[in-house]
């Protein structure tokens, strides 16, 4: 019988503890707080700033791409292999500077020709004027006839125009022989290179290709609204990403006549010289696009909880904490507020 009571005497136990324990983790052994609102502590306004809407300049970001003004291809005119190229893509080159050498051994070999052709016409050319002379003689004199005396001048005049057809040959000799060495048009940059000694250059074909670092501009495409307001002269901002800089350009060229699938028009603006810009690089082109009312409050009042805007509004005399969407940054350290807050709403401190 003891035992039997023994046994059951355990298993109550426990469950007693186990409902102690559950009810000492829900609190039921803690002094509770009473449930309610604490009243809030009155906002120090002595530095708020009263938000107002103010008129303010508005431009339009406009893609934009980085080009050479001054750029050109070179080519051979003639058909002819390779010697020896002197430059490499990226080398700095001045204007004259020799580039590239194509054989010429033929083209020497052709000059010498047209001189040789040229010393004989003039030893024939001699002796020709010289029986001219004799025969103008023996013609005053009555000792020959009249046509022989024409036929020495004649014959010296055919040999005048046989000179002066040779002295053209070695000119045109002369001139195949310079085309073997190309020289730079310009002073400038080497953007690539297109063949390699060996290569036969045939007349047209690219072999290397240059431009002038120092006139890059940018061109963009305009919609047709804001491009009729923009006058050649004219000084515009342009941001370069890439560079994380933005230069003042100059409208340099307005195409006159609209792309009439985009229904814009070309815009070319010259840059400043720049270090690191390259061409086809990516630009934005800040046209102005009248003036737009903007809710702006100064940047060092604003904080940021990870990627969100945080403000800090009076509202009911308390601080309040306000999540806003900015614009885009204005002058004089202020910010374009966007979503979030009302004009005439003060903005207190970052605490």
């Amino acid at each position: 019988m003891n035992k039997n009571r023994g046994g059951l005497l355990l298993p109550v136990i426990a469950v007693i503890i186990l409902v102690l324990l559950i009810a000492v983790m829900a609190g039921y052994f803690t002094r509770k707080i009473e449930p309610g609102l604490e009243a809030a502590d009155m906002a120090d306004t002595s530095q708020a700033l009263v938000v107002e809407s103010r008129d303010t300049a508005f431009t339009e970001s406009v893609p934009a791409s980085v080009e050479a003004k001054e750029a050109t291809i070179i080519s051979s005119r003639l058909l002819s292999r390779i010697t020896a190229i002197s430059v490499r893509a990226g080398d700095y080159v001045e204007q004259g500077q020799l580039l590239l050498e194509l054989e010429k051994s033929d083209l020497l070999a052709r000059a010498q020709q047209a001189r040789e052709r040229i010393r004989s016409v003039e030893a024939r050319l001699t002796e020709a004027r010289q029986n001219l002379v004799r025969a103008e003689e023996l013609h005053q004199r009555g000792l020959i006839a009249v046509a022989d005396r024409d036929a020495a001048r004649a014959n010296a005049a055919s040999l005048e125009a046989d000179l002066a057809s040779a002295r053209q040959a070695l000119e045109e000799a002369e001139t195949a022989v310079g085309f073997s060495e190309i020289r730079s048009p310009i002073a400038g940059r080497v953007v690539d290179r297109f063949a390699e000694p060996g290569d036969t250059a045939s007349p047209g074909e690219k072999l290397l290709s240059l431009y002038n670092p120092f006139s890059l501009r940018v061109e963009a495409q305009v919609r047709e609204e804001l491009a009729l307001t923009l006058v050649t002269g004219q000084e515009l901002q342009v941001e370069l990403p890439s560079l994380e800089q933005s230069v003042t350009g100059r409208i340099e060229e307005i195409v006159p006549a609209a792309d009439p699938g985009s229904r814009s028009f070309l815009v070319k603006v010259i840059l400043p010289s720049t270090r690191d810009l390259l061409p086809g690089m990516y630009a934005r082109l800040h046209v102005p696009a009248g003036t737009r009312r903007l809710l702006l409050v100064p940047a060092d009042r604003l904080a940021s909880v990870g990627q969100l805007d945080v403000l800090w509004v009076v509202e009911n005399g308390v601080a309040v904490r306000r999540f806003v969407r900015l614009g885009k940054p204005a002058a004089d350290g202020l910010v374009e507020v966007v979503s979030g807050l009302k004009e005439g709403e003060q903005v207190l401190p970052a605490p």
